[in-house]
C-alpha cells in the first residue's frame, strides 16, 4: 500500500492505493492557510495517522506540493501557498512523520498518474498538462519522472509567448501563465471590453452561444495555446501529451487547438495524440502515490 497527500491551497486530500493502483481510501480536510506552516505539517501528519489506523499498516508516504523543492537550498519555492516558501517541507515532514518521504510539484504529480494507468499508459515520453488557475507541466519517460536538473523540467507555463504581455508574478511579462491559464482567459476577455465579472468557464458557454465577444476571446485563447504547446512539441517531441486541470474540459481544444498546434510545429503534419486526462482531479494524489512506484516500472 502506498498514501499519496496532494497538498493543495484550500484543502488537503489523502488516498491510499493498493500495488495494482486500486483506491483503498480518500479522506480530504481543509489546509489552514492562514494558520501557516507548522499547523499545514501538523495538518498533514494527523491525515497520514488517520489513514495508516483504518487500513492498519504503515505506508510509504508521497507528497504533491504547489511549488517545488530548490535543487540549490532545498527549501520550498515557486508556491501560491506562499507560507511554504523559503521552509525545508521535504526534511520538516521526513522529521516529523519519522520515515523517508518522496515529493514532486503537482503537476509531475499528474504526469505520473496519467503516465502510469491514465491516458498515457501505453506511451513511452508523455508530457502532462495543467491548464486551470495557472499553467504547469509534467515530463514522464518510460514510467520515470524527469523533474530536471533544476527541478523545473515541463515548466512551460514560464516561457515567454508574448514579449510585450502581461505581467507575471514571476517578474516576467507574457508568460503562457498569463495567457491561457482561467484567470488569463477572463483577463484578456476584459482587456478588450468584457465584463470583469465573467469567469473562463463563462467565456467557454458565451462563445458556444455565438457571442461574439466571448468568441474572440476564445480565437486569441486557441490561438495561443497553440503557439505554446507547439513549442513544447517542437523541443521534447513526447508520445503523447495529456491534458488535465480544469480548461482541460473545453471541447475544442482537442479539435480547433490541436489544428492551431500542427500549424505551429515544425513538421509537415501533427501526428502527436493530445489527449484528455482519465482520472480528473484525483490524478494529483494518484501521482503522489505512485512516486514510490516509479522504480518498480
Amino acid at each position: 500500500m502506498r498514501i499519496g497527500i496532494d497538498l493543495g491551497g484550500t484543502k488537503i486530500e489523502g488516498v491510499v492505493l493498493d500495488d495494482y493502483g486500486a483506491e483503498l481510501l480518500r479522506k480530504r480536510v481543509d489546509t489552514p492557510q492562514s494558520e501557516g506552516y507548522q499547523a499545514i505539517l501538523h495538518t498533514i501528519a494527523r491525515l497520514v495517522a488517520s489513514l495508516e489506523t483504518e487500513v492498519g499498516r504503515r505506508c510509504p508516504v508521497g507528497i504533491g506540493t504547489p511549488g517545488a523543492i530548490s535543487a540549490v537550498t532545498g527549501k520550498m519555492k515557486n508556491s501560491n501557498t506562499v507560507c511554504l516558501n523559503d521552509q525545508p517541507l521535504l526534511e520538516d515532514l521526513q522529521e516529523l512523520l519519522q520515515r523517508p518521504l518522496r515529493i514532486a510539484n503537482d503537476a509531475n504529480c499528474f504526469a505520473l498518474s496519467e503516465a502510469l494507468d491514465g491516458a498515457g499508459k501505453d506511451y513511452g515520453v508523455v508530457f502532462g498538462v495543467i491548464m486551470g488557475t495557472g499553467v504547469g507541466g509534467g515530463i514522464v519517460i518510460n514510467g520515470q519522472l524527469h523533474p530536471g536538473r533544476q527541478h523545473i523540467g515541463g515548466e512551460w507555463g514560464h516561457n515567454i509567448l508574448e514579449w510585450n504581455g502581461p505581467e507575471c508574478y514571476c517578474g516576467q511579462k507574457g508568460c503562457v501563465e498569463t495567457l491561457i491559464s482561467g484567470p488569463g482567459l477572463a483577463a484578456d476577455y476584459n482587456r478588450h471590453g468584457g465584463n470583469r465579472s465573467i469567469t473562463a468557464n463563462d467565456i467557454v458557454k458565451l462563445a458556444m452561444q455565438a457571442d461574439e465577444q466571448a468568441e474572440a476571446a476564445m480565437q486569441r485563447f486557441l490561438e495561443r495555446f497553440g503557439r505554446a504547446l507547439a513549442m513544447v512539441i517542437n523541443i521534447l517531441d513526447p508520445d503523447a501529451i495529456v491534458l488535465g486541470g480544469g480548461l482541460s474540459n473545453i471541447d475544442r481544444l482537442y479539435t480547433e487547438g490541436r489544428s492551431r498546434v500542427a500549424h505551429y510545429v515544425f513538421n509537415d503534419q501533427l501526428t502527436t495524440p493530445i489527449l484528455k486526462n482519465i482520472h480528473g482531479d484525483s490524478s494529483g494524489v494518484r501521482g503522489a502515490a505512485q512516486l514510490w512506484r516509479c522504480d518498480e516500472v
